[in-house]
């Protein structure tokens, strides 16, 4: 058998570099976590030809999963394997497939099955496999002071609500949880708040002991300027998922409209006295030049 090496890490440089990808379809699968998936290409018996599979991982180095020659062969001498846990390449009656047990939210890819005889690279399949686990559910709530409606200087208390089921979880560490708020005429969420991934924020749920119900609170003084859809997202297994929004209303207060008011009727009134001292002071200026310029007689 024949381990991967030298060679395998040139033979990929070469496949992804000069690999030619003419008429190419990418299909697109998606699968559950834990599943087993197959993924096939057909194969033509070539004695000179090579056939691999490999994928590519957002965040990684393009990898070999396996590989094979494109003859007919049943013996793993012939085989050029990468010892990759979960994946088998395997030769079979007119195709070359690859075998990969319980499939995790990282193997979220694409995979290729690729052809190279001597430098004639050819992508033979392209499958991007999106991986979909259990995602916790998120609800976004406030809790409003006794006023209603909200008005600028209350306080408010924003609460975030996951609800995970821990036998589900598809990756390992803690969560992080953000809170946004899209203002009518903003067109992005802008960020707010962040909270750590302290676990004392959780609890089992009484309704199950594999699911953990985390609850997370946010207070502050809310102005004119915190009125919006206001957004709990949870960052978890390499995801950002944001919750339901829920829009918080604030009352402009009837003494700002009077202000406004006050402050438009002052920038008229002062307009108005400008041009009459301007036609004043014109009117005294024509009569301190006719004056002046008039002859005098001795």
């Amino acid at each position: 058998m024949l381990r991967s090496g030298y060679f395998i890490n040139l033979s990929l440089l070469i496949i992804v570099f000069l690999g030619s990808t003419d008429d190419l379809i990418v299909e697109m699968k998606t699968v559950d976590v834990g599943e087993n998936v197959k993924l096939t290409c057909q194969r033509q018996v070539d004695r000179a030809a090579k056939l691999f599979w490999i994928r590519l991982v957002s965040g990684s180095f393009p990898e070999v999963l396996g590989g094979a020659f494109s003859f007919n062969h049943t013996s793993d001498q012939l085989s050029f394997v990468n010892e990759i846990p979960r994946f088998t390449t395997k030769q079979e009656p007119g195709t070359f497939s690859l075998y990969i047990k319980e499939m995790e939210r990282s193997d979220t890819g694409l995979y290729y099955c690729v052809k190279a005889k001597q430098f004639d690279i050819k992508f033979l399949t392209g499958t991007f496999l999106t991986v979909k686990g259990a995602e916790p559910e998120i609800t976004t709530n406030f809790q409003l002071p006794p006023s209603d409606p909200v008005r600028p200087g209350d306080s408010v208390t924003l609460q975030c609500s996951v609800l995970f089921d821990s036998e589900k979880k598809t990756c390992p560490g803690d969560h992080s949880v953000y809170w946004f708020r899209a203002g009518s005429d903003e067109a992005h969420p802008s960020f707010i708040y962040a909270h750590g991934n302290n676990r004392d924020h959780c609890k089992k749920s009484p309704e199950s002991e594999s699911t953990q119900k985390c609850d997370y609170f946010f207070s502050k003084n809310v102005s004119s300027s915190d009125a919006g859809t206001h957004y709990c997202a949870v960052a978890t297994c390499g995801e950002i998922l944001f919750g339901n929004g829920t829009k918080l209303e604030i009352e402009k207060l009837e003494i700002e409209g009077k202000w406004r008011i006050f402050l438009y009727k002052c920038s008229i009134s002062i307009f108005f006295c400008f041009i009459s001292e301007c036609s004043v002071f014109r009117s005294h200026l024509m009569q301190y030049l006719f004056i002046f310029s008039y002859p005098i007689k001795s």
